[in-house]
């Protein structure tokens, strides 16, 4: 193993079209998604899903034992890779992501998934925070529109400031394939 870790956040069946709240460009972030894991599975780098789960018994999205609350075919766990289950949109916070790390001696995190504005920015600040070299793959990463005081910001116009934010103080924001290149 190395020491680095590529955390897949949310990549689950509700932010596919199929799903109650599909996002924009989900199945292209998938994709780049999977060829990121790809890479660290061929490389040894660890590879760890983050899965959220609502925790009210009847909730409108990630309800438990319901088809959107799995982990999206295209990015599918090997038997061998964690899972880590969350119910907050930060992936380190009430779970054992932290220690997982530390256990495996890393010390820089990928960060590929879903929503740009909601788990990748919270995790991505909690890694950063946390003291990891922080890399996120932004062409990986969807998100959707926002509405704010009555305007609709458009999902393409959101991922860019998210992202710009996070690239600013948090991490090195890179596409899919220059990441793969380096």
């Amino acid at each position: 193993m190395t020491q680095r870790a590529v955390i897949v956040v949310d990549i689950q069946n509700e932010y596919f079209p199929t799903g109650k709240l599909p996002l924009f460009g989900i199945e292209l972030a998938a994709a780049n998604a999977a060829r990121v894991i790809h890479a660290a599975r061929a490389s040894g780098d660890t590879v760890i899903h983050v899965q959220h789960a609502m925790q009210e018994p009847h909730a409108p999205i990630f309800a438990a034992n319901t088809t959107g609350v799995e982990i999206n075919p295209i990015v599918q766990p090997l038997e061998r890779e964690a899972v880590v289950v969350k119910h907050h949109p930060n992936a380190f916070r009430d779970t054992d992501l932290k220690q997982r790390l530390e256990t495996g001696g890393v010390k820089e995190v990928v960060i590929v998934g879903a929503m740009s504005h909601m788990c990748i920015d919270a995790t991505s600040r909690a890694a950063a925070d946390h003291g990891y070299k922080t890399t996120i793959v932004h062409d990986a990463c969807a998100t959707c529109d926002l509405t704010f005081g009555g305007m609709t910001v458009p999902a393409v116009q959101v991922h860019a400031a998210f992202m710009a934010a996070l690239g600013f103080a948090y991490g090195t924001v890179t596409t899919t394939s220059d990441y793969l290149a380096t």
